[in-house]
Parts: C-alpha cells; sequence; structure tokens
C-alpha cells in the first residue's frame, strides 16, 4: 500500500476522530449532563427515575439529556424487563483524552523552551 492509498484513510481517520471529540465536548457543555456523569461514576448503574431525582426538570427533558450522551458514547442504555439502566463508558472519554495528553504535551513543551528562554533574564534582575 502506497501513501496515496492510505492518505483517504487518514483523512477520513482523522475528521471521524475530530467529530467525535466535537460530540463529547458538546455533550459535555451542559451542567446538567455533567452532573449526570457524576452521579453515574459514583453509582455504577441507575435506573432513569434515580437519575432525575435531584434534577429540577421533567422526565422527558432527562431523557434527552441522556440521549444527547449516549450519542457521544458518554453513557450506555441496558434494559432489565421494563426497566432502563444507565452506566457511565468510560471509553467514550479515550479520544478526547487523547486529543487532550496531545495539546498537554506540547505546551508543555513551549512552557519548558520558554522557561530555558527566559531564565538567562531572571539571573539578570536577580543580580544587585
Amino acid at each position: 500500500m502506497t501513501c496515496k492509498d492510505r492518505s483517504p484513510y487518514i483523512f477520513h481517520t482523522l475528521v471521524n476522530n475530530h467529530k467525535r471529540i466535537t460530540t463529547v465536548f458538546a455533550a459535555l457543555a451542559h451542567p446538567t449532563r455533567r452532573r449526570i456523569l457524576e452521579r453515574l461514576a459514583g453509582h455504577g448503574k441507575s435506573r432513569v427515575t434515580e437519575l432525575a431525582t435531584p434534577f429540577r426538570i421533567s422526565l422527558p427533558a432527562i431523557s434527552r439529556h441522556l440521549r444527547v450522551l449516549e450519542g457521544a458514547r458518554l453513557v450506555r442504555r441496558y434494559r432489565q424487563g421494563r426497566e432502563h439502566l444507565i452506566r457511565a463508558n468510560p471509553a467514550g472519554m479515550r479520544d478526547v483524552q487523547k486529543w487532550i495528553a496531545q495539546y498537554a504535551a506540547g505546551w508543555e513543551f513551549s512552557f519548558d523552551a520558554l522557561d530555558k528562554l527566559l531564565m538567562p533574564e531572571q539571573r539578570k534582575e536577580k543580580k544587585p
């Protein structure tokens, strides 16, 4: 396989990854959805009605928030008979974690380089 053969694959992978990261950040942008994830992180799995208890919004509104979180792959829905159980999906955050780690490493490198650059100036200032 030549480089030309792989370039569409690489491009599609980057675009799909970008869309995925954007979807996750959009889902996390709403405070109610973040609080739902916090509750799930502490309880494992919960019924939809249990998740809705502390919120002052309707059950249909909670369901809409859960659909957004499901679309971002941050939660998974299971059925046990008539009950819908919701569980956090930590794997849904992996792409975002990798993206953040890449940028954090770049920022650390930049700050280290800036620190080295400014060190001689700081020494000059300390001398009387």
